[in-house]
């Protein structure tokens, strides 16, 4: 193994790790596409099984067998015992790891991986009945929870706006439990995001606008059901969908609500619409 001890993060070769905003990563070996970290060895694993390539990991020092030994094994095993010997394995001591989150509970183990390029709208409509579609949605752990309810629930795939955040990013992956690698995603260039409805249509898609208006239909509504394609679009907490994109859905539809509450977390109610989509109508 290519092990190097670290004492400090001041390290230039933990600049990704210490420092490197979101952005950054996004941006780093360009032309070629950027990296993004994974934390902790489920996730590190369901990348590694998915495909994305490692450049480098750091494990803090005491956690090496619970949380490095499975995915040094899983790299031996399945990628071969040279590519461990090539990677740069940073190992760090708990007090210097802690630093990265600024407290005392670490994930013990992360990685820099390489991203891969994203397929078009077209490609990745192919051979899709019910996709979840995240409309400017900003904050990851919400990006991270609905795509693995997207995953667990039967969605074929999520497709995010321009401004929505990146399933790569460490806390989206992590929420996620790795299925931001299992679960088929894209984006759409910012410039069509305005006439996303419309690529959508082109595509095969009814649309699926999640709003409370008056002409909702409940989220149960057996017609919806029997729609071959759905792409199901959700909002960003707090403003949701503009009302351009609720207009110009084929459907709007909303969850029934109780004790005055007049909305679930973006999450939970992707949850519940998932989880509906996959029940049969009893024809």
């Amino acid at each position: 193994m290519n092990q190097i001890q670290i004492t400090d993060l001041e390290h230039p070769d933990l600049y990704a790790y210490a420092h490197a905003s979101e952005a950054e990563l996004f941006h780093m070996n360009e032309p070629n596409d950027g990296v993004f970290i994974a934390e902790t060895a489920n996730v590190v694993l369901r990348a590694l099984e998915a495909g994305y390539e490692l450049e480098s990991m750091l494990v803090e020092e005491e956690r090496m067998h619970l949380e490095g030994k499975p995915v040094f094994d899983y790299i031996k095993s399945n990628l071969g015992k040279d590519v461990l010997e090539q990677i740069p394995v940073y190992v760090a001591p708990h007090e210097v790891v802690t630093k990265l989150t600024g407290y005392n509970l670490v994930r013990g183990l992360w990685a820099v991986m390489k991203r891969k390029a994203l397929p078009s709208l077209e490609e990745f409509c192919k051979g899709k009945n019910r996709i979840a579609v995240l409309f400017d949605v900003v904050n990851p752990t919400n990006v991270g929870a609905i795509i693995r309810s997207a995953a667990a629930l039967g969605m074929d795939g999520a497709l995010l706006s321009a401004h929505s955040v990146n399933p790569l990013t460490r806390r989206s992956s992590r929420v996620s439990m790795g299925t931001v690698f299992a679960l088929p995603w894209t984006v759409l260039p910012d410039a069509d995001t305005d006439s996303m409805i419309s690529l959508l249509h082109r595509n095969g898609f009814k649309s699926v606008a999640m709003a409370l208006t008056d002409n909702a239909v409940n989220v149960d509504y057996p017609p919806l059901k029997e729609e071959e394609k759905l792409a199901v679009i959700l909002g960003t907490e707090g403003t949701g969908l503009p009302k351009e994109v609720i207009e110009s859905s084929d459907w709007r539809v909303c969850i029934p609500m109780h004790h005055g509450v007049d909305s679930l977390n973006v999450a939970a109610a992707s949850a519940v619409i998932f989880w509906e989509l996959q029940k049969k109508t009893g024809k």
